[in-house]
């Protein structure tokens, strides 16, 4: 599903216009971006966090030529999924 199909869902479910549900969706993802931003850390119960994590510089590889390059210091978005979305997703509940 990507963000399209997301707001034409929500617009289905819950009897939206299709500019509501989509400025709905807008709302919360900026929302979580600018938490994320913040470096604060995101818990959506029964579905996942988010957070960033800062990764040490390392000596990375060129795919393309192979050839050794230096990877700097780097802080990138992570999500982890909750219990509950695992084990519904696993049809465990």
């Amino acid at each position: 599903m990507n963000k399209s199909e997301l707001i034409d869902e929500l617009s289905t479910r819950m009897a939206l216009h299709p500019k509501k549900s989509e400025a709905l969706v807008n709302s919360i993802l900026t929302s979580i971006i600018d938490t994320m931003k913040r470096e604060q850390r995101v818990e959506i119960r029964g579905f996942g966090s988010f957070e960033m994590r800062n990764y040490k510089p390392y000596i990375g590889r060129n795919p393309k030529s192979g050839e050794k390059i230096q990877v700097n210091t780097k802080t990138l978005p992570f999500f982890k999924t909750g219990k509950d979305m695992k084990d519904r997703v696993n049809g465990k509940s």
